[in-house]
């Protein structure tokens, strides 16, 4: 037996955008999109649209239309009026994939496009600024259309949960039946039919009783797109639809709020009646007046919920002191947290405990659905007002729990947090019984239902809906008391840790003095030596003073690095592309102004421990010395000096441009044997190169 289910599946499957054939009441030319040469056509018999086939469209319409055709993307775009013999045509296009379809309507004398009319449109637009409520909008709305449209009956459709509407607003004929707060079902309006309510703004049906106009030319016509046609033939489904109802022309036009189909101003006539495009275009320009003003009475009715509950919601955190348990909270406090959303009972589970206010289900019933909802509730807030639907068991006690509110607070054991309204029965309107006329046969043909007779039922197992400001202000406060109790939690950690700093700072005091201490100590040490060095090097010969010299410099890399170390926060690492510049200003100094002027450094910043840069400065320190030796004899000559970082590691690059191979490191002395230890000691190696001319010395080590 095909259920409901299988009705509205079956009502979604039709492939309403591409039925082959127009209604009569206009004209279609279809073109290829490359040359514009006409290869179809459909409508009524007319000599100008006959002799149109396989004629190029700018003989069909004009130079001046046919210009405006560039560009075409799938969006309707208005070309101007044809003029056939002194006889108007309105004249639309659009693209559909490989073709270009242009629809020819014939010019009505209604609402001619001048001063007052656009006059009547913004006096419309500001009537409905003026409504004192959303009910006196909708009846402003429909009589507004009804009074632009001269259809008998126009009616405002608002979209609702489980995707039925109800007719919120309407405007009437003397004679014409009323449908006022009737309930639709969802299968009135199939998905796809939706969907296109949002493409295609405006759909007009002229006649009920209208022969379809088939698309002939070149190909299969059948599957051209006709998503943005103003023409497009009807399901024949809906068509029998509109006729049970005993309507001859309909119209509707879509309500679109934030990109997504809100309602639609459905209009009927009971004879047949069609709308020109300036009315059609005056229709759509003011559903988007329409839209607009709901959207922005939403947003202010949202705003003030809003503000009232951020109201209540300090009255109940006012309760919450720094010193109570939540326990203790939720025995004071309970009856005003469950009134933040106007719930008629309020619960909340943490392991084995519970606690409860007002009208909750038995103990047993809450603490399962307290781990029904647990996982859902920590993700998002849980909200529900038709709880059996999603958890059955709630059915034996929808009487006191038809709707739920939940949220999971991230308590060491999670506390649920539970807010219930009781069952409240609603009696609601169809037109027609919406559980009629569906066929036994899953093979029969699909019918709409026939009969739009009010029909009443009472809907139970929903409480009242829960408002979005409610969903927010649930997490918002469960988030706000949980902030509450780790800050009180953070305070008496803030005591413990100044008590705890109190007593290191005596500590960091006296560690700083005697790192300065050291510090002061090894540098007079230090100073000590050099100055013994130099003493020692006046009386000494050329070979022994040049060997004092570069102990001397030794050690000043050695008394750089302690100074660094004084001046840095840490003293297990520092920046090793600063101290080498300083070491090289230094270095400069000793070695004379004609050198001086020849070392070019360039350094990347990389973080080293000490006692790596003791001996990287070193390695330089030796470096430079035997370029300066040996690289260009008696002579000067450019000398640089590189730190690159490659991954984890360090390349130090001394290069100069003088004898070659046989330049930078030379013999088997106590510098050499040093420049190997030192290397050997960071892990790395060194590589000598040709440096075409001159030599490179590589140092690659790790960084740490």
């Amino acid at each position: 037996m095909q259920g409901p289910t299988d009705l509205l599946t079956a009502c979604d499957r039709e492939p309403i955008h591409i039925p082959g054939s127009i209604q009569p009441h206009g004209q279609m030319l279809v073109a290829r999109a490359e040359g514009l040469r006409v290869t179809a056509r459909a409508g009524l018999p007319h000599p100008r649209f006959e002799q149109a086939l396989n004629a190029p469209l700018a003989d069909v319409l004009g130079p001046d239309l046919a210009a405006s055709l560039d560009d075409l993307d799938g969006t309707l775009r208005v070309v101007g009026v044809l003029d056939l013999g002194g006889e108007a045509w309105d004249t639309v296009a659009f693209r559909s994939g490989d073709h270009v379809v242009v629809e020819c309507t014939p010019q009505r004398p209604e609402h001619p496009l001048d001063a007052s009319f656009l006059n009547r449109l913004e006096q419309v637009g500001t009537g409905f600024e003026r409504a004192v409520s959303f009910p006196d909008l909708f009846q402003k709305a429909a009589h507004a259309f009804r009074t632009l449209t001269g259809y008998d009956r126009v009616m405002v459709y608002r979209f609702i949960q489980d995707e039925a509407g109800v007719v919120v607003g309407e405007s009437l004929a003397p004679d014409a039946p009323s449908f006022m707060n009737h309930h639709f079902p969802a299968s009135d309006i199939p998905r796809q039919a939706r969907a296109l309510y949002v493409r295609n703004r405006v759909r007009v049906i002229a006649d009920v009783g209208y022969d379809p106009q088939p698309i002939r030319g070149e190909g299969d016509m059948a599957q051209l797109d006709l998503s943005d046609s103003t023409l497009r033939s009807v399901s024949p489904v809906h068509i029998q639809y509109l006729k049970n109802m005993g309507i001859q022309a309909s119209a509707s036009v879509s309500i679109v709020k934030d990109g997504l189909l809100w309602g639609l101003i459905a209009c009927h006539h009971h004879e047949p009646r069609s709308l020109s495009l300036t009315t059609r275009l005056a229709c759509q320009t003011l559903a988007v007046i329409l839209s607009r003003q709901i959207r922005a009475r939403e947003d202010a009715d949202l705003y003030r919920e809003r503000i009232r509950l951020r109201a209540q919601e300090d009255v109940v955190l006012s309760n919450l002191g720094s010193e109570r348990s939540l326990a203790d909270f939720f025995a004071d406090s309970g009856h005003k947290v469950a009134a933040l959303l106007n719930a008629d009972g309020f619960a909340a589970v943490q392991g084995l405990d519970l606690f409860t206010v007002g009208h909750c289900p038995d103990p047993s019933d809450i603490r399962a659905l307290a781990e029904h909802v647990r996982l859902p509730a920590a993700l998002r807030t849980y909200a529900t007002h038709q709880l059996s639907r999603d958890f059955p068991d709630a059915a034996f006690y929808s009487s006191v729990a038809s709707g739920v509110v939940a949220v999971t607070m991230s308590t060491e054991v999670p506390t649920i947090l539970m807010w219930f309204r009781a069952e409240h029965l609603q009696t609601v309107t169809w037109a027609g019984n919406p559980h009629k006329d569906i066929p036994a046969d899953p093979n029969a043909t699909l019918n709409p239902r026939t009969s739009f007779e009010q029909w009443s039922e009472t809907v139970t197992g929903r409480a009242r809906p829960w408002t979005h400001a409610e969903e927010e202000a649930a997490a918002r406060i469960v988030r706000l008391m949980l902030e509450a109790r780790n800050n009180q939690r953070v305070r008496e950690l803030n005591r413990e840790i100044a008590t705890t700093l109190k007593e290191n700072e005596s500590l960091l005091r006296q560690k700083d003095f005697l790192l300065r201490e050291v510090n002061h100590r090894v540098q007079n040490s230090l100073s000590l030596v050099a100055a013994f060095l130099r003493m020692q090097a006046r009386e000494a010969s050329p070979e022994v003073k040049s060997q004092l010299g570069e102990a001397e410099n030794r050690l000043k890399a050695v008394s750089l690095v302690h100074r660094r170390l004084h001046q840095n926060d840490s003293v297990e690492i520092l920046d090793l592309a600063r101290y080498l510049d300083d070491l090289c200003v230094e270095l400069k100094d000793t070695i004379g102004e004609n050198w001086a002027r020849q070392l070019d450094t360039n350094f990347t910043p990389i973080l080293i421990s000490t006692d790596r840069a003791i001996s990287i400065g070193l390695i330089v320190n030796e470096l430079i010395t035997n370029a300066t030796k040996y690289a260009y004899g008696d002579q000067t000559g450019p000398i640089s000096i590189m730190l690159e970082q490659h991954r984890d590691q360090f390349r130090l690059i001394v290069a100069d441009s003088g004898v070659g191979r046989h330049g930078p490191v030379q013999g088997s002395g106590f510098g050499s044997r040093m420049l190997a230890s030192l290397v050997e000691r960071l892990g790395g190696h060194l590589d000598l190169e040709d440096n075409l001319p001159g030599t490179r010395a590589v140092v690659t080590a790790p960084i740490r």
